[in-house]
């Protein structure tokens, strides 16, 4: 994708005139890639990248200068300087304080952030019409020292097998890392505490099934060189790159959807801003169907009961949040003085 050389562009998006300034401005010097490429390359996308975004309050990361310079997250859309059609969706934070964020109604609000120089979208996983009941249950598989992506493969796999039995469809996509990230769509009933509670139940089960390999100690020094399942990923606030959202790192990575069967077989490298438009314009989007079905998370939270009764219930939330009901002590295991000894 070559830049354009015009100090500014005006481009017809979605109806709407988005501007395009410093088109050749780099922001990936490891591949030559300019703000031009990534403004480009989300229209080429757009259809999956709103499939992902629509009506979600998006936290934007911004890299005004490229990502080798200052970086930051931007939860609120500013009062002034927005273009009249831009939409946002007003969420609540676990500190109670309230923000107005960007909440894609099109591919121009897409073009818009990429205009302000967004590599990253991270969208909640709620829709602007009720944004305290997520429809979207996220199983965040990260691998730990000592793993890598081929481990999250496998654990995905051992994942894919609870799922057909629970008989819900799991949506896979590489996280533009080491990675695994599966979707589920849910039917946007619960709260975010239920909801966690739910993802907390699916992993330990996976842990159960899979002890050597996958891991829910929120703990690092408990986790070992296994797969971490992040529940925490389903707390309020806390948020993945979305499918088709560029990841900030020198390859210019991208969080790709790709169908169950092929997942053993990617290199996620391979997922770049080069190469997924034209898988895209080939291929199309394996995540098209996930709106199709969304599912009853009752069977898991039966499972977060059935848990607790066995003196299995909640776990650590992020050192951020405040102290939540029912949530064990926030201490390192090998700090808690507590905590008993063997021997």
């Amino acid at each position: 994708m070559a830049g354009s050389k015009a100090a500014v562009e005006e481009i017809e998006v979605a109806g709407h005139t988005v501007r395009l300034s410093s088109p050749d401005r780099v922001i990936f010097p490891q591949r030559g890639f300019t703000k031009a490429d990534v403004f480009h390359y989300y229209l080429s996308v757009g259809e999956g990248i709103m499939r992902a975004l629509r009506d979600r309050p998006t936290t934007l990361q911004r890299f005004p200068e490229g990502i080798e310079g200052e970086a930051f997250f931007q939860k609120r859309v500013p009062a002034r300087g927005v273009p009249p059609w831009v939409s946002t969706a007003e969420i609540s934070f676990p500190s109670g304080r309230k923000a107005a964020e960007l909440c894609p109604a099109d591919l121009a609000h897409v073009a818009w952030a990429a205009q302000m120089g967004t590599v990253v979208f991270h969208p909640w996983p709620v829709r602007a019409a009720d944004v305290d009941r997520p429809d979207e249950l996220r199983i965040d598989l990260d691998p730990q020292p000592g793993t890598d992506f081929t481990h999250a493969v496998t654990a995905a796999g051992e994942l894919r097998g609870l799922l057909d039995e629970l008989g819900v469809t799991g949506w896979p996509k590489t996280s533009g890392g080491r990675g695994v990230h599966v979707y589920l769509r849910i039917q946007p009933r619960w709260t975010f505490v239920e909801v966690r509670r739910a993802t907390i139940a699916l992993a330990r089960e996976l842990e159960r099934r899979r002890p050597e390999l996958v891991t829910t100690a929120w703990w690092k020094e408990e986790r070992g060189s296994r797969v971490f399942v992040d529940f925490n990923q389903m707390a309020r606030d806390r948020t993945i790159a979305c499918a088709y959202s560029l990841r900030a790192n020198g390859r210019a990575t991208v969080s790709t959807p790709v169908d169950w069967d092929e997942l053993t077989d990617v290199d996620p490298d391979d997922f770049h801003l080069g190469s997924v438009p034209a898988r895209f314009a080939e291929r199309g989007d394996p995540h098209a169907g996930i709106d199709d079905a969304p599912w009853d998370i009752t069977p898991l939270l039966e499972w977060a009961e059935r848990d607790a009764a066995a003196g299995q219930g909640d776990m650590p939330y992020p050192p951020e949040y405040p102290k939540m009901p029912g949530e064990p002590k926030r201490v390192q295991p090998s700090k808690d003085r507590d905590r008993p000894r063997a021997g």
